[in-house]
């Protein structure tokens, strides 16, 4: 007999997390525990609650989590300006550690003796899960059902489903794509795209339009920033999952946000994924825009050149590490005088940063200037300036050395 009497589950109510409360019950002969996070879908999550009664649970959590996914994860990711292997915003990657987080608290709050999540085998999910689970309380018992059962296609989901009575919606046709969305982004694979040849079927975006089919007139909007985080939009206060609620509109309706690209796994395979991530696109151009008036110059460049590591540490689901709070820490260390405005032009698939201001701006206009700067900067230092500089190419030179 299993010694596993209690289960948590991260459930959608969808096809195959509905299956996998009933393989738990039938497998592990245990009590199923529903936790259905709202981190902005954009479908209704109160639906998991009458799938999830029908299968026999008694507790079910429903929370809508969409402000501190924005707060505590979106906005801490985008002060370091994060972006894996040059193009991926990492949509997906920044949901998991809230919802493991919640997965293992919740387990704390019922009693139950492990937790279990519907990723697959071959993705990253099941790394970010389970890596956030173990580092939030080490000894805790994760089941994945996807790498123990044999249901390893639709066809045998939705026989599993017709031998017990599981209700599910039934659609007719091809698969759907494999697709995940937050907040921050959709994320769509599977069907035409494993072939990295195919082009995207237009009908398959849901957040934007093409750009081609993008109003003929821009969009001009405003951004206002405190230590690194947007705090108004247009002059108008927003909470942190209302800044990026507007901007995935805004954006989206101006065919900003669309990306097709092939990553590389953290399991080892390539994969192939188009995603859409409006807001996020407007946020990482205007970040960029008030750190270039504010930040320091050596940071600036420190920041960048840790980027990539950030992002790589995300990625591969360890939220929950020393490494990730200690790059956190030095990056919100640098955010300290980003504040200030940025203008953006938002038109046809393009975000372009048309002006920028702030209180805290390390540009001096007298220094800069073209024209006379009453003796602002003397150009005369410039020339001990190039030649201590060019001093080790002057001796390896003339040594004979060849480049």
């Amino acid at each position: 007999m299993s010694d596993i009497k209690k289960v948590v589950l991260a459930y959608s109510g969808g096809l195959d997390t509905s299956v996998i409360v009933r393989w738990l019950q039938d497998t592990y002969n245990c009590e199923v525990v529903t936790f259905t996070a709202d981190i902005g879908q954009g479908e209704e999550v109160e639906p998991a609650r009458a799938k999830a009664e029908a299968l026999g649970v008694k507790e079910i959590y429903i929370e809508d989590l969409r402000e501190e996914f924005v707060r505590d994860y979106v906005f801490p990711m985008f002060r370091a300006n994060t972006v894996y292997e040059g193009e991926y915003l990492l949509g997906t990657s920044i949901a998991r550690p809230l919802i493991s987080r919640r997965l293992i608290e919740i387990a704390n709050e019922t009693g139950a003796d492990a937790i279990s999540h519907g990723a697959t085998g071959k993705g990253n999910d099941q790394v970010r899960f389970e890596l956030g689970a173990y580092a939030l309380k080490p000894g805790v018992k994760v089941i994945a059902p996807w790498r123990e059962w044999d249901l390893n296609s639709r066809e045998k989901l939705m026989a599993y489903c017709d031998e017990r009575n599981i209700p599910v919606e039934k659609k007719k046709g091809k698969s759907p794509y494999s697709m995940d969305a937050n907040l921050l982004h959709i994320s769509y694979e599977g069907i035409n795209l494993e072939d990295p040849w195919a082009e995207a079927e237009e009908d398959m975006w849901r957040w934007s339009v093409a750009p081609e089919n993008a109003p003929d007139k821009p969009t001009y909007i405003e951004l206002t920033y405190e230590k690194g985080d947007i705090v108004a939009v247009d002059g108008q206060e927003m909470k942190p999952h209302e800044v990026l609620e507007h901007l995935n509109k805004v954006g989206g309706a101006n065919g900003i946000g669309r990306i097709d690209i092939v990553e590389n796994r953290y399991v080892g395979m390539k994969s192939r994924g188009c995603y859409e991530t409006p807001g996020g696109t407007i946020m990482l151009r205007a970040h960029r825009a008030i750190e270039s008036i504010t930040l320091d110059r050596e940071v600036a460049h420190l920041k960048d050149s840790i980027m990539p590591r950030y992002a790589e540490v995300i990625y591969n689901g360890y939220w929950w590490s020393p490494e990730r709070e200690a790059l956190q820490a030095l990056i919100d260390n640098t955010q300290e005088y980003v504040n200030g405005t940025v203008r953006l032009k938002l038109y046809k698939g393009n975000v372009d940063v048309v002006g920028r201001k702030s209180d805290d701006s390390l540009f001096d206009e007298k220094i800069a200037t073209f024209e006379e700067d009453q003796g602002a900067y003397d150009q005369k230092d410039a020339e001990g300036f190039i030649k201590l500089n060019a001093l080790r190419l002057r001796i390896a030179a003339s040594k004979g050395r060849k480049l």
